[in-house]
Formats: structure tokens, sequence, C-alpha cells
């Protein structure tokens, strides 16, 4: 029988979050957290090792509970008006093995968050040398883009009104030229999570989103 990860109360305790993001509650419903959100999710990164790998052998799926595949629970407020101690989603990402000797790597991604979960993939927030390798390959007509394009993958971002310094404003893909993020997305209902065989769901998300992956990681000369 498929293995059920998440439940109702997963995402109980995230609405209750919302409610009562201060150290006190957390602190006090700290057995919730481990329980229906962080263990279940270690055991997801780490079940997900081999689908990920019938992917790509490049992208890593890392369930060590500090510094792996996990996000942090809590927020850095350092620089924000928002003084919330934690976040109300939870978040996994699955970076290329490159991901600590580039500054920017594409990956898929996972996102829990009440009536608001989703997987995605791609790359965000590129740094500008990322970027430019990206345009650059879109311009010189990648074919791997233009199957891409044909294909009708969505894809999401931040863009600019104008086109980027250096490249033709009647370019056929002047538009993806603009795109300062590439990414893509899948939205994913509460029960959906919750269901047996969600890890099978979710890899075949993965899958159907990978073209995009594959080529920004061609992009920036990672092995795919």
């Amino acid at each position: 029988m498929s293995k059920t990860y998440f439940s109702t109360a997963t995402f109980r305790f995230l609405r209750a979050l919302s409610r009562n993001n201060n150290r006190a509650w957390f602190q006090a419903h700290g057995a919730d957290y481990e329980r229906h959100v962080r263990e279940p999710f270690l055991q997801l990164i780490a079940d997900l090792q081999a689908p990920l790998a019938r992917i790509s052998t490049h992208y890593r799926a890392d369930p060590r509970k500090v510094g792996g595949s996990l996000f942090r629970i809590h927020r850095d407020t350092r620089f924000s008006r928002d003084k919330s101690p934690y976040k109300t989603h939870v978040g996994i990402h699955f970076f290329h093995e490159a991901a600590k000797a580039a500054a920017s790597v594409p990956g898929f991604y996972l996102h829990l968050q009440p009536g608001e979960s989703f997987a995605a993939a791609g790359i965000w927030h590129p740094d500008p040398p990322a970027l430019a390798r990206v345009r650059e390959a879109i311009a010189n007509g990648s074919g791997e883009w233009k199957a891409l394009r044909k294909a009708k993958l969505p894809i999401e971002g931040g863009s600019l009104k104008r086109p980027p310094r250096g490249f033709a404003p009647d370019h056929p893909f002047v538009d993806d030229l603009k795109r300062t993020d590439f990414v893509t997305s899948i939205r994913l209902g509460d029960r959906d999570v919750c269901k047996p065989g969600f890890i099978g769901d979710f890899a075949k998300s993965c899958r159907t989103m990978a073209p995009l992956v594959r080529f920004v990681s061609r992009s920036l000369d990672l092995p795919w």
C-alpha cells in the first residue's frame, strides 16, 4: 500500500501557527510540529532520493535535519518590519549538486501551505551572470527552449518592461528574454497532498517540469 506522509493534522498545525505566530505557542506545540510536519517531510525527502535520481543523478534529495533539503521554519527577521518568528508554510528544495560552488542553480521545490500548496521547478532570482547565460541560450535559438515553448509549459516569475540591453525588441522570443525568473509550477490541493501515493504524484510533477530544469542546467554548463 502506498505510504501517506501528510494528514489534516499537518495543515491544522500550519493554520494554527498562522494565528499564533509567537515563540511561546510554538514551543508549547513543538511535539506537533515534529510529528505532523518535520518528521513526515524528512521521510518524504529520503524516499524521494530514488525517484529524483531517475530524473537526473545530479539533483540531490538531502534528508539531513539541518542543512539539507528542508527549509528552516524560522524566518529571518533582521531586515523585515514583520517580526513574526515563524513561516506559516513549509518548503523543501532539491538543488543541483553544484549548489555550493555556484551562486545560482536550478532545482525542484515543494511548498505546503493550507489552500496554497504547489510543486515548482526552475531557477528563481538568478544572479546576473546566470541570467545572462540563460538569456543567451534563448537568443541563440536553443532547440530545447523552442520545444519547451511549443509544449506550452507555463513559465512564471518576474519580467522586465523592456528588452534587456543587447537584445533586439523584435526577437521572436523577446518576451522570454525579458524574464528575470524561469520557473514553472503545478498547484496541489490539500487533499492531494494527504492522500496515499502522493510521492508518486510529486515525482510525476517533477518529470513534467524537468525539461525546464534541464534547459537551465545546460545553459549554465551544469551536467544533467
